[in-house]
């Protein structure tokens, strides 16, 4: 089993972006490196999004499923999709994550993090093509995303595991105590 907490965690660290962490609620500058910096339009989604990055996921996504009804323009309706996204990732309902994910794919087949997040599903359900194809695409959209080559290395893990190079035999058997005679 991959490390999807941890995974989902830093899916949804990214979609705030380091400047939204340290801004208060009543901001609402956006950032290049995140989908919106969520403030004072929308409590509800910043509120939820902090939630998640806390660990309450619960708290979380109702909370996000409350500001997704208030989003104001295209880039609200996708910070929440990405999150909720996550979010279910989170709390391990796959088939309700990818329903968030394939939604915001839908409205916008150019959201690098839809791709990744869905991409993390897959690998979760050992649907080990399908989560390349995603991966592949987010890559395309945003090579140095830090969360795509994260979930393209536990891909990797997965599909090509590396046996160990060097094997350690500390048996006390008599092939030793032979080699021990000739020194």
């Amino acid at each position: 089993m991959i490390k999807l907490k941890s995974l989902a965690l830093l899916l949804l660290a990214m979609v705030l972006g380091p400047a939204a962490l340290a801004q208060s609620p009543e901001s609402t500058k956006t950032t290049t490196n995140s989908v919106m910096t969520i403030g004072q339009r929308n409590p509800a989604l910043y509120d939820g999004a902090q939630a998640l990055l806390a660990g309450n996921d619960e708290q979380g996504v109702m909370l996000t499923l409350e500001g997704q009804k208030l989003a104001q323009g295209a880039r609200e309706e996708e910070a929440a999709l990405s999150n909720l996204c996550a979010g279910y990732i989170r709390l391990r309902q796959l088939d309700t994550a990818m329903k968030y994910c394939d939604t915001l794919l839908e409205r916008n087949p150019n959201h690098w993090r839809g791709y990744n997040n869905r991409a993390v599903i897959y690998l979760e359900l050992k649907e080990y093509e399908k989560a390349d194809q995603d991966l592949k695409r987010a890559e395309s959209l945003n090579p140095e995303a830090r969360t795509v080559k994260v979930a393209r290395a536990i891909y990797m893990d997965a599909v090509y595991p590396v046996a160990p190079a060097v094997e350690i035999d500390d048996r006390q058997g008599g092939a030793r105590k032979g080699n021990d005679k000739n020194r």
